[in-house]
């Protein structure tokens, strides 16, 4: 049995580990995956040759790297038996928030919470692929990957032409209030998302857990809407939140790469 650690830059939060989990699924030569987020780490054993695995991780563009192969006599591992409880968990907060953000977003008539709204709907698709593909076939897995990842980014350019639209038109401002306050529940939810699935990893450290939220890029996304709402008031001008959504449009779209990435 070999150990294999590699440094995984851009994973701020579980559902990159779920997209790492899915592209790696069905490699046969895996015996575990235990993912270090708060270090940006993924520890692989394995057997056989390491090329597929590392050819896998690299083509996520998360930032890979290997950082060393060593022999390790460890056989057993832990499985975690509830992983498909706190899936559902963690679907069902960012899915609720996707159609609470959206609606709130239209009627505020906030981009950054439009576009804030479509990157929980990727959390969401990310969870939910992990749910409805296990025990499917790679052919099928491939398809609703792809499926998600298209759709994911549709909503995007939609987005962006509405932020073009705004930009250039003489539209009302954005309602800062609701910016702030959704966006402050909003960032409670991802805090709570994170906290569910990593407290399952270590219970003696599950006190700490909640201090990686500040690492994570939806925690970041969440505070920007927050800032622009402030800006939005303070300025009297809705550029502001026309930045912050065009911002984030730009972070699903590279959300959807990702995706769309597993389906090859």
């Amino acid at each position: 049995m070999n150990k294999t650690v590699f440094e995984i830059t851009q994973m701020d939060c579980p559902s990159e580990e779920n997209l790492i989990r899915m592209k790696l699924d069905g490699i046969s030569s895996i015996a575990n995956l235990d993912f270090d987020i708060p270090n940006r780490k993924l520890i692989v054993h394995h057997t056989g040759d390491l090329d597929l695995i590392e050819r896998s991780v690299l083509e996520l563009k998360l930032g890979g790297k290997k950082i060393s192969t060593e022999l390790s006599d460890q056989t057993e591992f832990n499985e975690k038996t509830d992983q498909r409880k706190l899936l559902w968990s963690v679907l069902a907060i960012n899915f609720s928030f996707f159609l609470i953000e959206m609606t709130t977003g239209l009627i505020s008539r906030s981009m950054g919470l439009v576009a804030d709204s479509l990157d929980m709907l990727a959390d969401s698709f990310v969870y939910g692929i992990s749910l409805f593909a296990v025990g499917s076939t790679l052919t099928r897995k491939k398809r609703i990957a792809k499926l998600a990842g298209y759709f994911q980014i549709t909503l995007a350019i939609i987005g962006f032409v509405e932020v073009l639209r705004r930009f250039f038109g003489a539209e009302k401002l954005p309602d800062f209030s609701t910016m702030i306050v959704v966006s402050i529940f909003a960032l409670i939810a991802n805090g709570v998302c994170l906290y569910i699935l990593q407290k399952s990893k270590s219970k003696e450290e599950a006190h700490m857990k909640a201090s990686m939220i500040f690492t994570s890029n939806d925690v970041i996304i969440n505070f920007g809407v927050i800032v622009a709402g402030v800006l939005v008031n303070w300025l009297n001008s809705s550029k502001p939140d026309l930045i912050i959504g065009t911002i984030v449009f730009i972070l699903v779209i590279q959300g959807a790469f990702r995706i769309l990435k597993l389906s090859k």
